[in-house]
């Protein structure tokens, strides 16, 4: 067999191997048509936390990882809701995820009427539908209505420099953190490795540890 053909096939092996492995994907902080001017982080939060307990995501809405882990991380929320405080912070891999920037437009501006959450949740849940499309403001106009936003409000803001501005500020945030892909959870500032939290059970597990160290500390 040729050599040359043989480095070749290596070199494709390699890059496919690459693509799998998200959680080491590097990304690229500026998307095609988007200006780099860097605004405030978001202020994404859900939860009591009455345990002290503090859970952080930095998420790409075209992810597929991401979209796996919705509903385990969603779960997860949803089970320790009064025990812990969630947040979450916008990290699109323009690079490799070319409508991942504007699904986070359209968290934000839903997020401007009190929808974060709400359209966070149906953005995971419909990724398969929009994350191809040419035309994914479409999609997110449809989701907005269906959540009785005020859809000329939702346009205005999914197009504003203040939405870009800030999750230009929330990669910033994580790129000084050292997040190289998605999704990268902290919990109480400790970087978690995605294969020890792939399930509800062990995301759970972990959650509960962090609770018993939380209350043992106090």
């Amino acid at each position: 067999m040729d050599r040359r053909f043989i480095i070749i096939l290596a070199v494709v092996v390699l890059g496919l191997g690459g693509i799998f492995f998200v959680g080491k994907i590097k990304s690229n902080s500026t998307n095609s048509g988007a200006n780099t001017t860097v605004g405030s982080t978001s202020n994404h939060t859900t939860g009591g936390n009455a345990k002290n307990v503090n859970l952080l995501v930095y998420g790409d809405f075209q992810c597929p990882v991401c979209g796996q882990f919705h509903p385990i991380e969603k779960k997860v929320v949803d089970t320790y809701k009064n025990d812990i405080l969630f947040t979450f912070r916008h990290f699109p891999l323009d690079s490799i995820h070319p409508n991942a920037r504007a699904g986070a437009r359209a968290a934000e501006a839903a997020g401007m009427q009190g929808k974060f959450f709400e359209m966070h949740d149906l953005l995971y849940e419909n990724q398969s539908t929009w994350s191809q499309s040419t035309n994914p403001l479409s999609f997110f106009t449809t989701y907005a209505t269906q959540l009785g936003l005020d859809v000329d409000k939702f346009r205005a803001d999914f197009a504003s420099e203040t939405v870009n501005n800030t999750i230009n500020a929330d990669l910033k945030e994580g790129n000084q953190k050292g997040v190289t892909g998605t999704p990268t959870y902290y919990l109480n500032g400790k970087k978690l490795e995605n294969g020890d939290i792939g399930s509800y059970e062990k995301f759970s597990a972990v959650i509960e540890e962090a609770i018993k160290n939380a209350s043992g500390n106090n």
